[in-house]
């Protein structure tokens, strides 16, 4: 922790991760984490609503979920593999596995429940890999 951080008290910024379609596969299906994608376009009104709501699920499950964002313009190809088809949707991925999909805008509550009881659980009831 740096000076100014301990002087000031603030936490660096958590983002989510940007996907692109050459990054995807590292990302989100090489992940040890449980991942979680918004896809989003720019034109669309629920989507900078959900933003906000995105921002915070990834502070506050940061280490536990990673939260990835996918502007649909930069993600045809996967967007057309994984049958993504308006915006926003938010993918909940297990071991690259789609867990649960969500289309249109739903408030942080409905998000936290699925990433509580679909995501987080299974995590934590996974056995650990060896050599970790």
């Amino acid at each position: 922790m740096g000076w100014l951080q301990k002087l000031f008290g603030s936490e660096p910024e958590v983002m989510p991760v940007r996907l692109d379609d050459a990054n995807f596969h590292a990302e989100v299906m090489q992940s040890d984490l449980p991942v979680i994608i918004d896809f989003w376009s720019t034109t669309c009104a629920p989507c900078r609503q959900l933003e906000p709501v995105i921002l915070n699920l990834t502070k506050d499950f940061n280490g536990k979920v990673k939260v990835c964002e996918a502007n649909v313009e930069v993600t045809a190809k996967v967007c057309a593999r994984l049958g993504i088809r308006s915006t926003p949707t938010v993918l909940y991925l297990y071991k690259g596995v789609e867990v649960e999909r969500v289309s249109g805008f739903r408030g942080s509550a409905y998000h936290r429940e699925i990433i509580e009881n679909e995501l987080v659980t299974r995590a934590s009831a996974a056995p650990a890999k060896a050599g970790k």
